[in-house]
């Protein structure tokens, strides 16, 4: 038999007629080494076909050059914002904006500048809202890039990693565990490849790929490892467009935004008659000055539009990219923000993000007998088997190096990748002295039988936080033999210690404060996880379950997750079924997680989180990538969505009552045939004042409130009694006034009556939304009301606004109305808190 000895380096010399081997991942395959000596494998461990007798050197790089002049190349645009003609055209091109407009056109030639002022507010508002966008487009540009896939690509014999756009057609793409397909192609190398194609069929047993097999973009490796030829690349791959629209921003799917487009639909419905009636009372029955009537007319059709609330939502979505950004982190889908925001579940992964990915062996154990040298020598031989290490296979390897004793010798004959759902690996070697033998490494509890006496010393190491390994040996030296995990007999146990991260407590510890459950799921022991979890100062890290006694029942599996935190011995299929049990009771749902066998749940969570130095496959799903790798970073994440969420929902209350008490008010000049009090210059002032200015600080600021469902009942059942509170105390004070005022001037002094009203109950709304009060919010409020009353005892912004307060018993009377609405406000939102509970 021809085989390949490992020379003092931990390398392989080759062997008779064989090729050294390149710069690859996939060099160095000791199952190729059974297929070159023409050995036989049983059908459990199935072998490729025998390769060319070269091993494949991909593309020259004439090839490549041709291929790109041709066209040949993945060229579809990785796209993880709008560009900027998308973002100019949505903020410009709205429904209200061209109403608006051309609603200023109209007020430009038949009114002063002062009533055409709205025209100007709108004009700033849409520039702010591209620039923010522009600002959060750049950002997430330039994450996106350092997030971005580099798939190894062997060209001149050579491997290397290259853009993904870069790819060609013909190219040989390499592949190892977690490495997302990225283009269609054909298998042309295989080492116990098995690709997961769930996301594309929703299969999700890993299929078992061989030379000559097709693979689709959008799978990706779960075990083993390989190369495939490109064969379609750019807009011709199975998932480019489905890649294409995952990864863009957008706020389509969000609560949030839904919640205003429905809003913004009645809003519609109820303005398009109010404005007819309006329009026909102001200009056809009352026989007014045209121009006057056409600017009064336009002055109640403007503030029905709550104009201001889409650009706020925009804006602080885009603030929020440009924050998180800071902290070096990805949002993919920006609803993500406020998703998370929405979670009260948050299942963790504990390798990678309670734990640190690199582990240490603080002993080996010899059992049985077994010689501790001899063992060590297994253990060496062992590291220098797969190409691809996983983070414990790591450690072993940096504690026992291969060039550290005679295993040096010991010649890889078969070898068993790593598998999540198997929890062990394995592999088989000729020794030095001519002995076949074949091991298994991988979890206790799974290798060995129930009552076997070594579980008591592997419990009470687990119990201390520790990770243990079992090395086995397989009997008559085969790993394809029938039954030879079941067979395997104990030789070592393996303890590493694994580093936790140092962030990791003060994050639960963040969780547990804001009342979102922590569930940690891992495929380790039980035991062991929920003492790293106890260290962690996790609550209820003592409540351990091991999976295999998980209920399958959907109902009694949720139950079992609501009760217990930790979980182990979790298989990829199971932690999808986690979630799906706990979503099923209604939680919103957030997964975070690094491994290939968290993808599968990561795409079914409400809110999948991947840490940039995860796989490949998990970060193509993930809508939120922590580039830093810091667990600790999800806490801005969360309280950047509450922020969002909690602000836009108090201003949106207060841009809805505008709306609200400016179509009550057109309702009721139109029934009572009477001028419409105000001119667009008085509202201008109104909004400014009471919603425009102090939203935008309110949007913005700091909110710790986890986010609640029914957005549009939360802001309906408060904006509809104050909007009507508002119209109903100002349209008062406007009839009183018109029986106190008469002669010239009578109209302007009755409609400065009516907008002190409105502005002292707007302004009460404003308090109201502010609190919980802090210095700034007082402030801000004081700030406001201090800008009114400058406009009206400054003579000339008296004359700009048309605001002259005449006499004495017009404007205390226009107070004490307001102070008795204000009353009424107080009463009704307590009222309906406790009564509409959203």
């Amino acid at each position: 038999m021809t085989q390949r000895a490992l020379d003092s380096s931990g390398g392989q010399t080759p062997g008779p007629g064989e090729q050294p081997p390149g710069n690859s991942r996939t060099s160095g395959n000791p199952r190729q080494a059974k297929i070159d000596a023409g050995a036989e494998l049983d059908p459990v461990h199935p072998v490729d076909p025998p390769p060319p007798a070269h091993r494949p050197e991909g593309l020259t790089t004439a090839e490549v050059a041709e291929r790109v002049a041709r066209g040949e190349v993945n060229d579809v645009p990785v796209r993880s914002s709008r560009s900027v003609v998308e973002i100019v055209r949505a903020n410009v091109f709205t429904r209200f904006n061209l109403i608006i407009g051309v609603l200023w056109v109209i007020m430009l030639f038949v009114a002063p500048i002062q009533d055409s002022l709205f025209g100007f507010v709108i004009v700033a508002n849409t520039g702010i809202g591209i620039i923010q966008e522009w600002r959060a487009k750049k950002t997430l540009d330039s994450l996106a890039v350092i997030g971005e896939a580099k798939p190894t690509v062997r060209r001149d014999g050579t491997a290397s990693e290259i853009s993904t756009s870069e790819i060609v057609l013909g190219d040989l793409v390499e592949l190892g565990p977690g490495d997302k397909v990225v283009v269609d192609g054909t298998v042309a190398e295989a080492d116990s490849l098995e690709i997961d194609e769930s996301l594309l069929t929703g299969e999700a047993d890993p299929v078992i790929k061989r030379a000559g097999d097709q693979v689709m973009s959008g799978s990706f490796v779960v075990a083993g490892g390989g190369a495939f030829t490109a064969t379609k690349v750019g807009r011709e791959a199975y998932a480019a467009q489905l890649a294409e629209e995952a990864s863009r921003f957008t706020l389509v799917h969000s609560e949030l935004r839904s919640g205003i487009s429905t809003i913004l639909k009645y809003v519609t419905w109820m303005m398009v008659p109010t404005a007819i009636g309006l329009i026909i009372s102001q200009l056809v029955v009352k026989d007014n000055n045209f121009k006057e009537s056409v600017a009064r007319t336009v002055g109640g059709i403007v503030p029905m539009i709550p104009e201001g609330l889409v650009l706020l939502t925009s804006v602080a979505f885009a603030i929020g990219v440009v924050r998180l950004g800071r902290k070096q982190c990805l949002v993919q889908e920006l609803p993500a923000i406020e998703g998370l925001a929405r979670v009260d579940v948050v299942c963790l992964d504990k390798t990678g993000t309670l734990t640190e990915g690199g582990m240490d062996v603080s002993e080996v154990r010899p059992l049985n007998g077994s010689d501790e040298a001899y063992v060590q020598r297994v253990l060496r031989a062992f590291g220098s088997s797969d190409p691809r290490p996983n983070a414990s296979l790591q450690a072993i390897i940096d504690a026992y190096p291969a060039d550290g004793g005679d295993a040096g010798s010991w010649a890889v004959t078969d070898a068993m990748p790593f598998s999540s759902a198997r929890k062990y690996s394995g592999a088989a070697f000729t020794e030095a002295d001519g002995t076949a033998s074949a091991w298994l490494l991988g979890a206790p509890d799974v290798l060995l039988s129930e009552g076997d006496p070594a579980l008591k010393q592997i419990e009470r190491l687990n119990e201390q936080g520790l990770r243990v390994l079992l090395l086995a040996r397989v009997p008559g030296g085969a790993l394809d033999a029938p039954g030879a995990a079941a067979e395997a007999v104990p030789t070592a146990l393996v303890v590493l210690e694994q580093r936790l991260r140092p962030d990791a407590g003060d994050t639960l510890a963040y969780f547990a404060d804001q009342n979102v459950a922590t569930k940690v799921i891992s495929g380790d022991n039980a035991v062991s996880v929920g003492a790293v979890a106890g260290k962690l100062g996790l609550a209820g890290a003592e409540n351990t379950l091991d999976a295999r006694r998980l209920p399958s029942d959907p109902d009694e599996m949720a139950t079992a997750m609501e009760r217990n935190a930790v979980f182990g011995r979790v298989t990829p299929q199971q932690k999808r079924d986690m979630v799906a049990a706990l979503q099923s009771r209604g939680h919103t749902v957030a997964m975070t997680g690094d491994g290939v066998n968290d993808v599968l749940a990561l795409k079914d969570a409400d809110i999948g989180v991947s840490m940039g130095s995860g796989s490949e496959a998990t970060r193509a799903v993930a809508q939120i990538v922590l580039l830093n790798n810091s667990f600790a970073t999800l806490p801005s994440v969360v309280a950047e969505g509450r922020r969002v969420i909690g602000n836009i929902t108090r201003v949106a209350t207060l841009f809805l009552t505008k709306t609200v008490y400016s179509v009550l008010l057109a309702i009721l000049v139109v029934c009572t045939q009477v001028e419409y009090p105000f001119l667009p210059r008085h509202l201008t002032l109104l909004s400014t004042l009471t919603i425009g200015v102090p939203a935008f600080f309110l949007a913005l600021a700091p909110n710790k409130e986890r986010a609640q469902p029914n957005f549009v009942r939360r802001v309906m059942r408060y904006a509809i009694p104050s909007g009507a509170i508002a119209a109903a105390s100002t349209f008062v004070t406007y009839l009183l006034a018109r029986h106190h005022y008469s002669g010239a001037g009578a109209l302007e002094a009755e409609t400065s009556a009516a907008t002190l009203t409105l502005f002292l109950v707007s302004m009460y709304v404003l308090a109201i939304i502010a609190r919980p009060y802090t210095w700034w919010r007082v402030a801000l409020v004081a700030a406001m009301g201090l800008g009114f009353l400058i406009v009206l005892v400054v003579p000339w912004l008296q004359d700009f606004f048309a605001l002259k307060l005449v006499g004495t018993v017009m404007p205390w009377a226009a107070v004490g109305i307001a102070a008795a609405a204000a009353v009424l406000l107080e009463f009704v939102w307590r009222w309906v808190g406790r009564r509409f509970r959203a």
